[in-house]
């Protein structure tokens, strides 16, 4: 059966090569791997609804209302930085086109020269000075370019990010140039609400037995409150052994946002001081490296993940007919040879065109012929008769006409 190559609009992320998943139209960009980050949700979801069905009625009475009001204001701040950290392109480069790829190729063969068989041939670096300090781009042998300063490649997502942190399982994405900030401020405020809602889980805990004693109740003690509440008892575990490794993990990018440092960078010792180098980004200033990081220009996407790119799809033609019939157009076609012209006996004659057009039968694309103007019927013509014209009359036809007679009478 035939094909039929259709073209129709597609977006490119639909295109877009590596190991990230897309989701509403492109506009939430993920890695695959998300049950960690369906773990996260679920241990911030779960404390908070328990302290806000447990806690929050008890301190908003006896302390005060401002108590509930803060902690949903805070885990809203929360949520909210870690859907942007999780949903935003983290700064992932595009690759190299087929073109340019093999433009790059013949680049490094002309500047490596010849390479004799069995030696090894010289690593792919270029050199740039930043700030006065020589900075190598290293070629990447899977996204087919060289790198810019402080990139890296991902080997979960498969692809290459600028400014590369390190890849988190924690809000299923990684984290580079375009959502570092966000990262930072979500483990900041996750930190400030596990420390709130650990401290005042402990201060319900104190609090309620006095509250019964001076009430006068006889059931009051520090075991009847926990067999009461058993849900605080459940948050303030949960709260407890994640807040070390939370607060542990912001101060850790504290020190590295004090010193514009990624955690590839940290983890290599790039800047380790070793062979005299310095960190070529840092400004040897605490307060203006941490307003480069926080407070530095929002980054774009380069990616234009949301543009249109054409797609050609090969479709039966039977397929191809019912679903999106061809609209029939009139192409006007050159002969092959040239002075050649289409012969009249294959030209439709103006009867034959009337039928089609009343019956409403149109042909089909392949059986086209190019429109000629219509011509008037040509009326052979029939050769003239000769007719007989009589001799002009003169003197000299007269007497011979005469003489003729005569002769004839004679005889």
């Amino acid at each position: 059966m035939s094909a039929v190559m259709i073209t129709r609009k597609a977006r490119k992320w639909e295109k877009l090569p590596g190991k990230n998943t897309f989701c509403c139209d492109g506009r939430v960009m993920m890695a695959r791997q998300k049950g960690v980050f369906y773990l996260t949700v679920f241990l911030i979801v779960g404390t908070c609804s328990l302290f806000f069905a447990f806690e929050c009625p008890y301190l908003a009475i006896h302390l005060s209302p401002a108590i509930p009001v803060f902690a949903i204001v805070l885990f809203l701040f929360v949520m909210a930085m870690l859907l942007r950290t999780s949903f935003s392109d983290p700064g992932v480069l595009p690759r190299a086109l087929s073109e340019e790829a093999t433009f790059i190729e013949m680049e490094i063969e002309a500047a490596n020269g010849n390479v004799p068989a069995g030696q090894r041939p010289p690593p792919r670096i270029r050199n740039v000075q930043i700030n006065g300090q020589i900075v190598k781009l290293k070629y990447c042998y899977t996204c087919k370019i060289f790198r810019p300063p402080r990139a890296s490649h991902c080997s979960i997502c498969d692809n290459c990010v600028d400014r590369f942190d390190h890849h988190c399982p924690w809000v299923g994405n990684c984290v580079g140039k375009r959502n570092y900030r966000y990262f930072y401020l979500f483990t900041l405020s996750l930190s400030l609400l596990t420390i709130y809602i650990f401290t005042f889980g402990i201060v319900h805990v104190v609090m309620q037995p006095l509250t019964m004693c001076s009430t006068g109740s006889v059931d009051s003690g520090f075991v009847k409150t926990l067999q009461d509440t058993p849900g605080t008892v459940l948050e303030v575990l949960v709260c407890f052994f994640t807040l070390w490794s939370v607060v542990g993990l912001t101060g850790f990018h504290s020190y590295l946002i004090s010193l514009n440092q990624t955690t590839n960078e940290d983890i290599k010792g790039s800047w380790s001081g070793k062979n005299r180098v310095q960190n070529p980004y840092s400004h040897k200033n605490i307060i203006n490296n941490c307003c480069e990081v926080l407070c530095g220009p929002a980054y774009p996407s380069v990616l234009d993940r949301r543009g249109l790119t054409q797609d050609d799809l090969p479709v039966p033609a039977s397929t191809a007919t019912k679903s999106n019939p061809v609209p029939q157009t009139t192409r006007t076609t050159a002969p092959l040879i040239p002075n050649e012209h289409t012969p009249d006996d294959a030209k439709p004659s103006i009867a034959d065109l009337a039928i089609a057009h009343a019956e409403k039968i149109s042909p089909s694309p392949k059986e086209e012929k190019p429109p000629t103007p219509p011509k008037a019927p040509v009326i052979p013509k029939s050769p003239p008769t000769p007719t007989k014209v009589p001799p002009l009359a003169s003197p000299e036809t007269d007497v011979e006409a005469s003489i003729i007679i005569a002769k004839e009478k004679a005889l």
